[in-house]
C-alpha cells in the first residue's frame, strides 16, 4: 500500500508486483482538518487498510509512506489517544511500514491533492438544429447552389450574397429555401417560443427578418399567426378610449424620465399576486417586478431600489397614475430626498401614462397565452416576459429596447451558433449607439405627432 495525507485529503494505491489494483482518495471532513500532518498520514493508512481489509486479512504486505517517523509506528511508544485508536485497527493484520521520500510517492501524492491550478474549459454554445437543416436544404436548391458556385470561383460583382460558417447569406441575412417545412418551423420558433411571445404579425416578422430572408416572408408570417389559437384567443382589443391625447416632451437621456404603474389582481403565484411595471420613456425598455399583497410605500420603494434604480440611476420624474401607494407621504417624500419629482397624470386626461398602460396590456397577453390553463405560474414567466418585451421590435422607437440601450441586437441561440468577432466592432458599436440614440429621439417625437393627430381628429376635447 502506498499512501499519503495532505492539507485537505487522504489518498492511498494498492499495488501487487509492481501493478496497480486499486485506488483510494478522500477528502477531509472540517473536524478533521485541523489534524497534525502525523495524525493525518496515519488516517491514510489505517483507511486503505479499513478498505482494502479482504485483500489484505492473511498476507504480508508492506506499507510505502513519505511519513518518516509512521516507519517506527510498531516500536513506538504509544502516548496519545489517537495512535491507540489506530494502532487497534490495525492489529490482526501482518505488515512492515517502509518509508520513501514524497518525490518517490508520486501516485498516493497525487490521490491526496487537490490540482489548484487553472483547468483548460470546453467552451461550449447552443446549438439550434435548424442551422444543420439550412445548409441541406441549400445544398439541394438549385438557386443556392448556383450563387455558391459563382461566391467560389470569386464573381466579386456580387455584393448581396456572402457565406458564412458554411451558409449563404443575402445581404447578411440567412436565405431559406422553400424546402418542406422548414420556413414554418422558424416561424414557429420565433412566434410560440417564450421570447417570441406570441407577437402580432408585424413584429414577428422584425424579428424573423433580423436573421433570415426569403421572398414573401411577410406573407408566410401573417398565415401563421391567422392560424394562431393562442394569438387569436388571448389578443388584446386595442381600440383606444376617448379623449385628446396629452402627450409627454421627449426625454433626453435613457432612464432619466420612467413610467410606473401596477397590475393587480393576479392569482397568487410563488408568493407574488402583483406586478409592478417600470419603463424608460426614451428607450420603452421595461422591467417586470412581482408584488405581494399588501403593497406598503416602503415596499415598493426598496423593490425600486434594488430593481431599477441599483441600475440605472435616479430617475429625474416619474409618471404615474393616482395609485394610492403614490399618494403616501413616505412615497413623496422619499423621492424628495432623492432629488425626484413625482409627475402626477392629468386630471380626467389617463392618457398621459398611456405608454404603462399599453405595456400592462402588451405584458397581460403575453402572460394569457402561456398560462391561461394554469393561471398559478404566471411568475415563472415573468422574466421570459421581460426578455421578450425587450427584445421586441416597437414602431414607435424602430428598434427594440435592448438595442437601443446596450447599441447592439440583443444575443440569442440564432446570433450565437452564427458567430461574431465583438472585440473588432467595439469602437463602431459605440459610435453607432449614439448616432441611434439622436436619431431614436427624432422618431419618438415624429411618431407622438402622428399618433395625436390620428387621436384627435376622431375625437372632441372635454
Amino acid at each position: 500500500i502506498h499512501s499519503d495525507a495532505s492539507d485537505i485529503g487522504i489518498g492511498a494505491v494498492l499495488v501487487q508486483e509492481g501493478r496497480p489494483l486499486a485506488y483510494l482518495s478522500k477528502a477531509l471532513g472540517p473536524a478533521r482538518l485541523g489534524l497534525s500532518a502525523y495524525v493525518k498520514e496515519m488516517l491514510a493508512v489505517v483507511e486503505a487498510v479499513r478498505v482494502w481489509r479482504r485483500y489484505l486479512l492473511g498476507r504480508r504486505f508492506r506499507i510505502v509512506t513519505d511519513q518518516q517517523s509512521l516507519k517506527h509506528l510498531l516500536e513506538q511508544r504509544i502516548v496519545t489517544p489517537e495512535q491507540q485508536k489506530f494502532i487497534s485497527k490495525l492489529m490482526g493484520f501482518d505488515f512492515g511500514i517502509v518509508y520513501r521520500p514524497g518525490r518517490q510517492n508520486t501516485v498516493a501524492d497525487s490521490l491526496s491533492r487537490r490540482e489548484d491550478v487553472a483547468e483548460l474549459d470546453t467552451v461550449m454554445g447552443p446549438t439550434w438544429a435548424v442551422w444543420a437543416e439550412l445548409r441541406k436544404s441549400q445544398d439541394e436548391d438549385a438557386h443556392c447552389r448556383d450563387v455558391i458556385e459563382k461566391l467560389n470561383v470569386g464573381h466579386d460583382e456580387d455584393k448581396d450574397h456572402d457565406m458564412h460558417d458554411g451558409l449563404l447569406l443575402y445581404r447578411g441575412r440567412v436565405i431559406v429555401p422553400d424546402a418542406g417545412s422548414l420556413r414554418e418551423e422558424i416561424i414557429q420558433h420565433f412566434h410560440d417560443s417564450k421570447f417570441g411571445g406570441h407577437s402580432g404579425v408585424f413584429r414577428t416578422w422584425m424579428r424573423i427578418a433580423s436573421t433570415f430572408y426569403w421572398p414573401g416572408m411577410r406573407g408566410d408570417v401573417r398565415d401563421y399567426v391567422g392560424r394562431c389559437d393562442e394569438y387569436q384567443r388571448t389578443k388584446a382589443d386595442a381600440r383606444r378610449p376617448g379623449g385628446l391625447l396629452q402627450p409627454l416632451p421627449v426625454p433626453a437621456r435613457i432612464w432619466e424620465d420612467i413610467t410606473m404603474d401596477f397590475i393587480e389582481g393576479l392569482p397568487l403565484s410563488n408568493g407574488f399576486n402583483g406586478v409592478m411595471v417600470v419603463v424608460d420613456r426614451l428607450t420603452k425598455y421595461a422591467h417586470f417586478i412581482p408584488l405581494t399583497h399588501p403593497y406598503t410605500a416602503k415596499s415598493i420603494a426598496k423593490l425600486f431600489v434594488e430593481y431599477v434604480m441599483k441600475l440605472h440611476g435616479v430617475p429625474r420624474s416619474i409618471v404615474s397614475d393616482r395609485d394610492r401607494i403614490f399618494m403616501s407621504s413616505f412615497w413623496s417624500e422619499f423621492f424628495k430626498l432623492q432629488g425626484t419629482e413625482l409627475s402626477m397624470s392629468s386630471a380626467y386626461h389617463p392618457q398621459t401614462d398611456g405608454q404603462t398602460e399599453v405595456t400592462n396590456r402588451t405584458l397581460e397577453q403575453y402572460l394569457r397565452c402561456y398560462v391561461h390553463q394554469f393561471p398559478k405560474r404566471w411568475e415563472n414567466y415573468l422574466l421570459w416576459a421581460e426578455y421578450w418585451y425587450n427584445t421586441t421590435y416597437h414602431s414607435s422607437t424602430k428598434a427594440t429596447p435592448f438595442e437601443l440601450v446596450y447599441g447592439r441586437k440583443p444575443p440569442t441561440i440564432v446570433s450565437y451558433s452564427m458567430g461574431s468577432a465583438v472585440n473588432d466592432e467595439v469602437d463602431r458599436e459605440l459610435v453607432e449607439c449614439d448616432l441611434m440614440l439622436h436619431e431614436l429621439k427624432r422618431t419618438l417625437e415624429g411618431s407622438i405627432n402622428r399618433m395625436k393627430t390620428y387621436h384627435d381628429g376622431k375625437r372632441r376635447d372635454v
